[in-house]
């Protein structure tokens, strides 16, 4: 079972290509500091600017960095087409990634049966586990507590669910309805919450900073040692709420771009650079943590 710390990783560019060293770097830095999974080509991993050779360029780097170490790999492999998704979950099961990460189709806004069935299909596609991946703000549709029972309950390899709906009450409402599926927490804000909520595990996008404290913060609460759980989710207050004042991964770069664990500052666009005083209150924020190398 996938379970624990994990981290959506980012995408180094350099000269507008994958900067695959940099990458390799960041995934081994994620395995020495405690980490369960990592997560690559997610939505903080700029996924929907990657072409399909990058996206599969991304996964494989993941699992050869990651081979033997005992950290597992759970691939991103979502996509608005169905037939996108099975490709890149095949792809993904093919490598030797450990599970896919599918998020519900964007700008399509399917209806819960058309969820079901894009979900089904990829599913179906596959004998890796999956994860659902909800986050109505980014993708415009909402997978309905309904529609993830009857998934789970209706498609053996359906185990998990990623919740970044920011709804404390959905998680309540999920671990009633489908106590054996695990909820990992999708929000970093809300970490300890959703741990101390029957959470199985947090997919973070503070991690790619600090992976020693998501992963503590997270083994902690597993092993029941909630109060320091709480303490470490409230010491991250701070960071986690700057590196989301601008859209996702643009403030998460930038931080590891100040804190010297990328080289280069790069974006896809749409994506561009944080503004000055995004960037001034990042590095000011910055100096309240110790940032591993």
């Amino acid at each position: 079972m996938l379970s624990g710390a994990m981290s959506a990783l980012i995408t180094p560019f350099k000269n507008s290509l994958i900067d695959e060293e940099a990458y390799s770097y960041l995934i081994k830095r994620q395995i020495k500091y405690g980490m369960d999974a990592c997560v690559p080509v997610g939505t903080t991993g700029e996924s929907a600017t990657l072409t399909h050779k990058e996206h599969m360029r991304c996964i494989e780097i993941a699992v050869e960095v990651c081979k033997g170490s005992g950290v597992k790999v759970l691939a991103g492999a979502g996509s608005n087409s169905t037939a996108e998704a099975i490709e890149l979950a095949r792809f993904a099961q093919k490598s030797g990634a450990d599970g896919i990460l599918c998020v519900s189709p964007y700008y399509n806004k399917p209806s819960q049966e058309g969820l079901y069935e894009h979900y089904k299909a990829v599913a179906n596609s596959v004998e890796i586990p999956l994860m659902l991946y909800n986050v109505p703000g980014r993708t415009g549709v909402n997978i309905e507590v309904e529609t993830v029972i009857r998934l789970f309950r209706d498609i053996k390899n359906i185990f998990a669910i990623k919740e970044a709906s920011g709804s404390m009450e959905r998680i309540v409402e999920l671990d009633w309805n489908v106590n054996e599926m695990a909820i990992f927490s999708g929000e970093d804000a809300i970490n300890y919450p959703i741990l101390a909520n029957g959470g199985r595990g947090v997919i973070s996008v503070t991690g790619n900073l600090l992976p020693n404290k998501i992963s503590e913060l997270t083994k902690s609460a597993l092993n029941g040692n909630l109060a320091l759980s709480k303490r470490i989710n409230n010491e991250l207050y701070d960071i986690n709420r700057v590196l989301f004042c601008q859209s996702n991964p643009i403030p998460i770069k930038a931080a590891m771009y100040l804190a010297g664990l990328i080289k280069n500052l790069e974006y896809r666009l749409p994506l561009v650079m944080p503004s000055k005083e995004n960037i001034d209150l990042i590095e000011k924020i910055l100096q309240n943590y110790e940032v591993l190398q």
